[in-house]
């Protein structure tokens, strides 16, 4: 059966990558496969662990749980020392990423209580809550160990878990027809440009998985057990391959199980517990942070050396342990609050779904798999007291451990060096173009002072009326204000608002005029009707009371910029408020400096003219600057050597809304609806999406 399985998967691969030919019937078929194995993937788990653990005594449940958690912390720390090596293969590449609208988000906690507590056992079998349902079958079990008249009980539970074994056998018997449609169909609908970027992640798991799954863990048994190396790899021969092709490690339990007995049959009739702890341990184990979960922390690591935010090797060991408690649920809740802890951009997220569509949750099968099948190994060979050490393959183990690690991160390493990866952060960046059509436009480097229009003048009309008779809207933008209003490769004025003034002159009928100002004119300038609209600025008490704001068009979570090197002092904010030596950069048309002193008494605040001079030489005394996280992303793609950082706690997002004529309520009120009904309309979040977060902006509505 594993040779006809073996030869049905690469038989659908190789069809799929050559002809791309697919049909939804295929599709079909690999999903009524997996269907008809998860039928009896959670009744086998209940009543096994029911009908294991209540047929044991108190001494046997004691002994279960001491060379069980032994067992797990072993091969868990094992796991993970290999995930922390991990970094020492990607390479050194310039990395930095857009924004992403996700990063607002907050990552949904994880309940421990709901997870793991079955308030209602029938719900958590309904909704599948796996941690819930063995929480629930193992307290049926213990509840079995004290009663006397139990066997006949005990005896139902066995049988039906018989049954179901049967049935997973007939199913199995289905596996090459179901594993080639699943092949056909996943090669055949690959997106070969999701692989762009993806190939360092990918292939450091694949040869974490390797090494770990073919290599340490059999040997591992091999060298203080009985069983060969061969008999280790035949145990998990058959979930091996049903779980790579599938990608599920769920559906192949009961297979595990049987065949973890099947190797141990030598020792059932002398140990009667052989025969009950693998169909305790396997079904545990699933609700557990085992192997391929792992994979998770890993990309966490591998996120922010892709984002440009790495994860400082001091924070190893609390993520990791954060990790593994997040992970006893689900790795899609998880993730997102693992990079949130790391202080990885919530964007890499996106790039998390599509590795593990690709290949990586069918690579996390694979280790899963040997994970929970030499922890069933040992904890049954363990607890009946079969362990000895073997010389022979704990020579293998300590030669080829090491040996095979050190070649294979080298190799890494160096063939990850020798790609071709030149940044393209910076082109992607300034390579962009107005979307819509331009209004007419003109562009002033400074306010034409023979064109100010007299205060007197402007009080007795209001501003839509001026812009009509003037012919053209004049709209005030401040230099470097990156991503909303900067220069492309071209030399055009371009950005989300520059974007959005076009389209306001459009509807308007009329030309814009666009002129370069500095944040101390503004007040001035649209006092005395000399600019009817300025570029956005913060929603702040001070900003509130000096202008005339619109609604808010889009909003920011306040972060610091800073450089790579220094990511973790301003992970969170108690660890540099108060800090006299540290110097932060607030630039002008952004913050406020005396507001910002008053929040930060203790640190040095300096306002800088425009945020470019951060990154110059006269910025070399500036430990961070205080911006906007869209905007600081923006400067992250044309300096990758910086990075952003949202400190903890996270302080709520900053509204951004646009300074409009001073005491014209009704031109406020024109601007207002004019940005909700683009809002409605989705064209704001089209224009978000092209200018703040580098994608194509999808369906677009003017």
């Amino acid at each position: 059966m594993a040779n006809k399985i073996i030869i049905a998967m690469v038989l659908g691969l190789i069809i799929g990558f050559s002809t791309h030919f697919t049909l939804p019937a295929i599709e079909l078929v690999g999903q009524g496969f997996v269907m008809l194995l998860q039928m009896t993937a959670l009744p086998y788990i209940s009543v096994s662990l029911i009908y294991g653990i209540g047929s044991m005594s108190r001494r046997q449940g004691k002994q279960l749980l001491q060379f069980g958690a032994l067992t797990f912390l072993l091969l868990l720390i094992t796991v993970l020392l290999f995930i922390g090596l991990s970094p020492l293969a990607f390479p050194d590449w310039s990395a930095a990423a857009f924004y992403s609208a996700s990063n607002q988000a907050q990552a949904e906690p994880l309940n421990i209580l709901e997870l793991f507590l079955p308030a209602n056992p029938f719900n958590s079998y309904a909704q599948a809550i796996i941690p819930a349902v063995v929480i629930f079958s193992v307290f049926v079990g213990l509840g079995f160990i004290g009663l006397e008249q139990k066997r006949r009980s005990l005896y139902v539970f066995r049988d039906i878990r018989e049954a179901l074994t049967i049935v997973t056998n007939l199913v199995m018997k289905l596996a090459p027809i179901g594993v080639f449609a699943i092949a056909l169909n996943a090669s055949a609908t690959i997106d070969n440009n999701q692989l762009d970027g993806l190939m360092v992640y990918i292939i450091t798991a694949a040869s974490i998985v390797v090494l770990l799954t073919f290599i340490i863990f059999p040997l591992l048994v091999a060298t203080i057990t009985p069983l060969t190396y061969r008999q280790v790899l035949f145990a998990a021969k058959d979930a091996l391959i049903t779980a790579f092709a599938t990608g599920s490690i769920f559906i192949v339990l009961p297979v595990i199980a049987e065949n973890v007995k099947k190797q141990l049959s030598e020792y059932a009739k002398i140990h009667s517990e052989v025969k009950r702890i693998p169909s305790v341990v396997v079904p545990i184990s699933y609700s557990l942070p085992v192997g391929g979960k792992l994979l998770a922390i890993l990309f966490v690591l591998f996120a922010g050396w892709f984002s440009g935010e790495n994860v400082n090797v001091s924070d190893y060991l609390s993520l990791m342990i954060f990790g593994v408690m997040q992970l006893f649920g689900s790795s899609m809740i998880a993730v997102p609050n693992l990079l949130d802890s790391a202080n990885v951009s919530a964007s890499m997220f996106e790039l998390f779904i599509v590795a593990e569509q690709l290949i990586i949750s069918r690579l996390g099968a694979l280790l899963s798999v040997m994970f929970i099948t030499v922890l069933s190994l040992l904890t049954t060979l363990l607890t009946i007291n079969k362990v000895k050490f073997y010389l022979r393959p704990f020579a293998i183990l300590t030669v080829s451990a090491p040996l095979c690690t050190i070649l294979i991160f080298v190799m890494l390493s160096a063939s990850f060096e020798l790609i071709s990866h030149p940044y393209q952060g910076y082109e992607k960046f300034i390579n962009r173009n107005l979307l819509i059509p331009s209004a007419e436009a003109k562009y002033l480097r400074e306010p034409d002072n023979s064109q100010l229009t007299n205060v007197l003048a402007q009080t007795q009309k209001d501003t839509l009326t001026i812009i009509k008779q003037r012919g053209f809207i004049r709209m005030g933008y401040y230099r470097d204000s990156l991503p909303y209003a900067f220069h492309n490769k071209d030399g055009l004025l371009v950005g989300l608002d520059i974007e959005l003034g076009h389209l306001l002159a459009q509807e308007l009928n009329v030309a814009i005029e666009f002129v370069l100002i500095y944040r101390k004119q503004t007040k001035q300038l649209l006092s005395n009707g000399y600019l009817d609209i300025v570029t956005g600025i913060p929603v702040t008490p001070k900003n509130l009371l000096e202008y005339n704001l619109t609604t808010a068009y889009t909003e920011e979570p306040l972060s610091l910029l800073v450089r790579d090197i220094d990511r973790h002092k301003f992970s969170h904010w108690q660890k540099f408020i108060g800090k006299e030596e540290l110097v932060i950069g607030v630039p002008e048309a952004y913050f406020y400096e005396p507001s910002v002193s008053k929040n930060l008494p203790n640190n040095t605040v300096w306002e800088l003219s425009t945020p470019r001079l951060f990154f110059q030489e006269q910025g070399e005394n500036i430990d961070a600057m205080m911006y906007g996280a869209a905007g600081a992303s923006a400067w992250t793609l044309l300096y990758p050597d910086y990075s952003v950082v949202t400190p903890k706690p996270h302080a709520p997002p900053l509204a951004i809304a646009f300074p409009v004529a001073q005491g014209d309520i009704a031109f406020e009120r024109f601007i207002s609806l004019w940005i909700q009904m683009k809002k409605r309309s989705k064209t704001i979040d089209a224009l978000y999406r092209y200018w703040i977060e580098g994608k194509e902006p999808g369906r677009f509505v003017k």
